[in-house]
């Protein structure tokens, strides 16, 4: 007898897809756990400024893989491999789990005459895609529409993504409205004080994050910040049903299809090219790009990848004692709301003066400094609180007297000619 074909998958309402929505973007309780995803340069070791060939970052990907990891390894349309970490329960617990990862894996790399590198933007030339899948394509045709900064996006980034939970219902230092609205409020203080991407050419020469720049310039609702006066779900729905789709995966297996103009809220009334379902909603969130994506929990994504085996771990370690020690959160609150008034209200991050700042001058800007300052000494303040390692707590410690006590950004101590060929050395 012919065997009855799968139903396709139903239809999804206008109403349906913003309930979904509103109910998994904050998934609220006191904060307990802290986790980061970790993007890295994959480059030659004895010739850092030298492009890789495709055949060679493959077979290194590919020996990554064999590892029995706790992280998840991906491979970025660049070739730039990213560990993610498990949700983990402590500071300790992460920053251990990823340091036994990052050794296996620089174990694996270092055999095959490669080294990983901590920076925010690749300056070599040219930027090659190295993945060919549908998704990497219809996303390269959609942000090639608005210019070239999706490519340098995708194709030569690289940053610290710090991952916290939301944060409780009620009101307060740990609710999880005043967490979201310190998120942002702290961004601009997170690019400066870790930019580590100095551009030395084009439209982004002499920024200290050219990283931030690049995305500045990308498609703006995709990567803008929901207004931080309005209800966080609400705002959050809003911004999500009424950014463009970026691309349709389609049943035949062929090409994808990038729609022109069209927000996911049309798609549902209007039905597309096909009926939007639930799967078709969770891809859509998988490409919005805010400085801050309510994921459950809070992703923060404006730390550029830092310099050095441990680097990584400051950013981590600062935005963990910021948001989950009551004492450092309301420090922090206080000193980045005031620093955001003086900037005044004109635009939403990363489209506004105080972040355009923070990309370009880092913490030589003199109210970021200043702001940087009283954040980072909190931090060391309250990482002991936190049960925090020695390690850490000197690695951080050492961070904000070489750097933010100085007015200084990783970007300052990176001179260009390591891997743009003259004069490089790893």
């Amino acid at each position: 007898m012919p065997q009855n074909s799968p139903a396709p998958p139903a239809r999804m309402s206008e109403t349906e897809a913003e309930e979904l929505i509103h109910g998994i973007c904050f998934k609220t309780g006191p904060p307990r756990l802290i986790g980061a995803e970790l993007e890295w340069l994959v480059l030659d070791a004895e010739r850092p400024g030298q492009p890789l060939a495709p055949e060679r970052l493959t077979a290194a990907h590919d020996a990554a893989r064999t590892l029995p990891l706790r992280s998840r390894l991906t491979v970025e349309p660049g070739g730039q491999l990213e560990l993610s970490s498990e949700p983990a329960d402590s500071l300790t617990g992460c920053v251990e789990a990823l340091q036994a990862d990052l050794t296996a894996v620089r174990g694996v790399l270092e055999t095959q005459g490669l080294t990983l590198r901590g920076l925010g933007q690749d300056p070599r030339r040219p930027h090659r895609r190295l993945l060919t899948s549908p998704r990497y394509e219809a996303m390269e045709t959609y942000f090639d529409r608005t210019g070239p900064a999706g490519r340098a996006m995708m194709r030569a980034s690289a940053a610290v993504q710090v991952c916290v939970d939301a944060g409780t219902e009620e009101p307060g230092p740990l609710g999880h409205g005043r967490r979201w609205r310190l998120a942002h409020l702290l961004g601009a203080v997170l690019v400066a004080a870790f930019a580590n991407s100095p551009g030395a050419e084009g439209p982004y020469a002499g920024w200290r994050c050219a990283r931030q720049g690049i995305w500045e310039d990308i498609d703006t609702r995709r990567a803008l910040a929901p207004p931080l006066d309005a209800e966080p779900r609400a705002a959050w729905t809003r911004q999500a049903m009424d950014t463009e789709v970026m691309c349709i995966r389609m049943d035949d297996g062929g090409p994808w299809l990038v729609p022109r103009g069209m927000t996911f809220r049309d798609w549902l009334r209007t039905g597309g090219p096909r009926p939007a379902t639930a799967e078709d909603l969770d891809y859509h969130l998988t490409t919005l790009f805010p400085p801050v994506r309510p994921r459950g929990h809070l992703e923060l994504r404006m730390i550029d990848a830092q310099p050095g085996d441990n680097g990584w771990l400051v950013p981590v370690a600062v935005v963990h004692a910021l948001f989950d020690d009551p004492e450092a959160a309301e420090t922090a609150y206080r000193v980045t709301k005031v620093l955001a008034d003086a900037y005044g209200s004109a635009g939403r991050a990363p489209h506004n003066p105080l972040w355009r700042s923070a990309a370009r001058l880092g913490l030589a800007d003199p109210e970021l400094r200043t702001a940087a300052a009283a954040c980072f000494l909190a931090a060391v303040e309250a990482l002991p609180r936190l049960g925090a390692s020695a390690l850490v707590q000197e690695t951080v410690a050492e961070f904000t007297e070489r750097h933010v006590l100085r007015g200084r950004c990783p970007a300052d101590d990176q001179p260009l000619r390591q891997l743009t060929g003259k004069g490089a050395r790893s």
